[in-house]
């Protein structure tokens, strides 16, 4: 059975923390590939004023490029509706077919929300799960949400060792507005693309 990953999120810009558990979770998780969806209207995230999605997508694709086994979606964007997660899932295993399994790749933080996910019953029943984690975060209550988690839906849900990248876009935004240097935080050629586009 293939087995693929889906990492979503606002990107917005995307950084090295999530190439870094795209990649990770790869490795770790033995998925074939992993699918980088920039989302169109996060549920969360409503309030908030998000880039472009064509700004979001291509810094995506440029900071992909050259990395083996991942590719970037633009599914969510296509889309004239908010970014519910069970609903890019469905769609992607439609597209892939019954052979395919596939993993939600998500941090700690947000998959101990899980449960107020929208369609989280269906989505903990019918998808897998590739949970970045990192050393004494969080780890005794994300070892129990697991193990509950499991025994309640028997969801595959795998604990993946995620390079400690504290990176957040909120702080890159930050760094931008007050000049400072992005490296090591963002692929160079996506600071390129924010520089020539004046974003942030």
């Amino acid at each position: 059975m293939k087995r693929i990953g889906i990492l979503g999120g606002t990107f917005d810009p995307i950084h090295n923390g999530h190439i870094g558990l795209a990649e990770d979770a790869m490795r770790q998780a033995g998925l074939e590939k992993v699918l980088l969806i920039p989302a169109k209207l996060q549920p969360f995230k409503l309030d908030k004023q998000v880039t472009e999605g064509s700004h979001r997508l291509e810094m995506a694709r440029l900071a992909v490029l050259g990395i083996s086994g991942l590719e970037v979606s633009d599914h969510e964007l296509c889309q004239e509706r908010i970014s519910y997660t069970y609903m890019t899932l469905e769609d992607i295993q439609c597209q892939e077919g019954p052979d395919t399994r596939l993993y939600f790749i998500t941090g700690t933080d947000a998959f101990l929300k899980v449960s107020t996910w929208k369609h989280a019953e269906n989505m903990l029943r019918r998808y897998s799960f590739a949970v970045g984690s990192r050393p004494g975060y969080r780890e005794e209550e994300l070892t129990q949400c697991i193990g509950e988690l499991k025994s309640v839906y028997n969801t595959d849900i795998v604990k993946i060792q995620n390079r400690k990248r504290n990176i957040s876009a909120t702080e890159i935004r930050q760094r931008l507005e007050t000049g400072k240097s992005l490296k090591g935080f963002v692929p160079k050629a996506v600071e390129r693309y924010i520089k020539q586009h004046g974003l942030y």
